[in-house]
């Protein structure tokens, strides 16, 4: 059993349960991202099936932030994975994506003016997602040069 420091109460620890209490605990204590607003295995539905992800973080506002897909440390982070979470993401709408398994961590930034992701080199601060959000909302905001 692990505790849950969201849901207040031991659960399971599976190997994936253990990446997700180790990144919540990540996310708050290292990267300022405020308990309140994390969400544990929220459910979802896509083309008509019920699906959980993982966790999300919040805006202030409590809109999607970072959508995390979290895997086994066995699982390694592949292609399929990278999809997992961008299907998912059709209908959360997180301007930030993060898939780790513990080891390795793989984050995107989405720019849906693009209709495509971009890489990060790193996992950003609460301060730094809502820099980047309010810029991507800017962006999305200004009209097109002609």
């Amino acid at each position: 059993m692990i505790w849950d420091v969201l849901r207040r109460r031991q659960v399971v620890c599976t190997p994936e349960e253990w990446v997700r209490q180790h990144v919540v605990h990540y996310l708050v204590e290292h990267l300022g991202y405020p308990r309140g607003l994390l969400s544990l295995e929220r459910g979802h539905t896509y083309n008509q099936r019920r699906k959980r992800t993982d966790l999300h973080a919040l805006d202030p506002n409590g809109n999607p932030l970072l959508l995390v897909e979290c895997k086994a440390a066995s699982v390694p982070l592949t292609g399929a994975v990278a999809m997992q979470i961008a299907t998912y993401n059709q209908t959360i709408g997180a301007p930030l994506l993060l898939a780790t398994n513990g080891v390795q961590h793989c984050c995107w930034r989405v720019v849906p003016t693009e209709n495509r992701t971009q890489q990060l080199t790193f996992i950003p601060t609460y301060a730094e997602a809502l820099e980047l959000l309010e810029v991507a909302q800017s962006a999305a905001e200004q009209p097109e040069q002609q």
